[in-house]
């Protein structure tokens, strides 16, 4: 079974695969799934309902599900429909994340009161939703980069009710009960002239068009589809329609479908709400079907969870190629290999799938960037592992392929990933050139980080880094240290020619500038350090380890600067992270010094193009 053991191995992990690939299902009566389809207009993208749920949920707790008080665990467009028509339920449920100790005092709750000790309900809130507000007005007036965490956490929680306040005055302006049976009302009196209107309707019609005006201001979420062959992005809230159906004493068919909609829900009647959502969607794809189309994959994007599929697969690959130096080399190496294939393959269709929904190349913002500069230092891994067939590769692909992922998701807790571009980046040109180019820039140098990574580390606390081993890693390193060399000083360059045309100047020193210059910089100072015969093996993966930190600092720290054209703002959990990964840096490439047994069982090539001067850090290079 040993032969085999590899290939039925990876057959279940694409059975697997598969099965995550699945269409949604209903788990009840409700057409959850076909309300989730519903596509809507959300801060400049049309995108459906289900985005908007799960987006939701990430930006208050930092996770795409919740429990009800019962235990019962609900669906983002269960949840999504309960906050926006049954808010005395959805106040109940544990939604908001809050893990700062002086914001929990302030609001006199108990880590043990909480969904895992740090997500708490509106309704344990709201008796000090005044002070939370007062305290979120002191911190305003602070700047964002030197506010203390407390005050962070308490702005954060402050933004999180408004946003949640903001989506139940999507669907209705009022108590659910009160405010549809007003609706029902209007549709009445709708159907005659607004001079025949009783004194009693004309006071309805005052009273709703209050409430039409404040949904209308509140309400980012704009469901309502332009007419036939109208401006595509003219799509509008249901404040709006109701607004306008006032004027014209004319209901909007899609509003009256939402209206039935919310009807249904409060009852709880699945067939009215089915029938609801069928209508609606019905109208929708007779005339926007492209929106429908690209509605329906989304929805199974978000259900699928491709990255996160290929996160789990990238660490069993991880374990079972580092497992493979000690035991059954022969059986777990071509395991992680295929694993590896099978998530890289996976992350591709995840990528190439948010292509087709934004319509741009594969990076256009950080998260974007996240997932590309893994899966190219992942393609690269992959290569390498096809030509050395030692682990190597399958270890380096676990790790950085994991780790971006990592990053990823925890950019994605800011809400879409999908979002509109900024004016200056709006050019899927120099999108597909320059930053992709730099992307592959900053894989390849990644990956060469890690391998000198795997080299040191493997070298100190293993005795299987044999002189085979050490040679092949050292080529890898210096190949793949040639490739990045070459990709990033392309990708400045281009960067340059793009600043050019959008600013008139080819170089400015502004800090992301000058992060991909020091790039290019330290890659050839590590070519030419090797060239001279300066280091070897050894040195070369202790340099490369070192551009690790620099690679980093280019690719986040210069965002967290708050200066320069390229600045995304101050992160402070992530200034920590950042801060944290390059001291791990420097701790290893410490240890890359530190005399052991191991270093003295073997010595390493010499340099391709040596000219003669080793120098002292040649010595302590072998």
């Amino acid at each position: 079974m040993k032969p085999l053991f590899p290939t039925l191995a990876a057959v279940a992990a694409l059975l697997a695969v598969g099965y995550t690939l699945r269409p949604v299902r209903n788990a009840g009566a409700f057409d959850l799934a076909g309300f989730g389809e519903t596509p809507a207009l959300v801060n400049g993208r049309i995108k459906p309902l289900d985005t908007v749920a799960r987006t939701t949920l990430l930006t208050l707790q930092g996770r795409q599900r919740v429990q009800a008080p019962d235990g019962r665990p609900l669906t983002p467009d269960e949840w999504f429909l309960d906050v926006m028509l049954r808010p005395a339920l959805a106040d109940t449920y544990r939604t908001f994340e809050i893990v700062h100790p002086d914001v929990l005092s302030l609001l006199s709750l108990a880590t043990a009161e909480g969904d895992g000790g740090k997500r708490f309900s509106l309704a344990q809130i709201r008796p000090k939703l005044a002070e939370v507000d007062r305290q979120a007005r002191l911190a305003d007036d602070v700047e964002s980069a030197v506010r203390t965490p407390f005050q962070k956490g308490i702005v954060q929680l402050r933004n999180a009710i408004v946003l949640y306040q903001h989506l139940q005055l999507t669907l209705i302006g009022d108590d659910p009960h009160v405010f549809l049976g007003q609706l029902d009302q209007l549709a009445g009196g709708l159907a005659q002239p607004a001079a025949a209107a009783s004194p009693a309707q004309q006071g309805l019609v005052r009273e709703l068009g209050t409430a039409f005006a404040t949904m209308e201001r509140f309400s980012f979420l704009h469901p309502i589809p332009p007419p036939p062959g109208g401006e595509p992005t003219a799509w509008a809230s249901i404040g709006t329609a109701w607004t306008r159906a006032l004027e014209s004493r004319r209901p909007d068919p899609a509003a009256t479908d939402f209206a039935a909609l919310a009807r249904a829900w409060v009852a709880q009647d699945a067939t009215a709400f089915n029938r609801a959502v069928a209508s609606h969607r019905a109208r929708l794809e007779a005339d926007f079907p492209g929106v429908m189309t690209k509605a329906r994959v989304e929805t199974r994007f978000n259900s699928a969870e491709p990255f996160y599929t290929s996160a789990v697969l990238y660490v069993i690959a991880f374990l079972c190629a580092v497992v493979s130096w000690l035991r059954w080399p022969a059986v777990l190496g071509p395991l992680a290999f295929r694993l590896v294939a099978i998530a890289f393959a996976l992350s591709t269709a995840g990528i190439v799938t948010r292509m087709w929904l934004e319509a741009r190349p594969p990076v256009t913002n950080l998260y974007s960037s996240a997932l590309f500069v893994g899966w190219g230092a992942v393609a690269l891994c992959l290569a390498l592992e096809a030509v050395y067939r030692n682990a190597i590769g399958s270890v380096t692909a676990g790790l950085t392929g994991f780790a971006t992922l990592l990053i990823a998701h925890h950019l994605a807790l800011g809400g879409d990933t999908l979002e509109m571009m900024r004016a200056v980046l709006d050019s899927n040109f120099w999108l597909a050139t320059h930053v992709v180019t730099i992307a592959v820039g900053y894989s390849a140098t990644f990956l060469a980080g890690f391998l000198g990574l795997v080299y040191v580390l493997r070298g100190l606390f293993t005795r299987s880094l044999d002189a085979a081993t050490a040679e092949s890693i050292h080529r890898m390193m210096y190949g793949v240290i040639c490739f990045a060399t070459l990709f990033s000083f392309v990708g400045t360059v281009l960067g340059g020619i793009w600043a050019d045309q959008s600013w008139g100047r080819f170089w400015g020193w502004d800090p992301k500038e000058n992060g991909a210059l020091i790039i290019v910089i330290w890659n050839a100072i590590i070519l030419h350090a090797r060239w001279a015969g300066l280091v070897r093996a050894r040195g070369i993966a202790a340099l490369a380890i070192f551009g690790n930190v620099v690679t980093a600092w280019s690719w986040f720290g210069v965002n967290m600067l708050g200066v320069g054209l390229h600045s995304y703002g101050f992160m402070d959990s992530a200034f920590w992270w950042l801060i944290g990964f390059v001291a791990s840096q420097l701790l290893v490439i410490l240890a890359a010094a530190v005399p052991t047994e191991n270093w003295r069982s073997f010595r390493t090539a010499a340099p391709v193009s040596g000219r003669g001067q080793r120098g002292t850090l040649a010595a302590a290079a072998r």
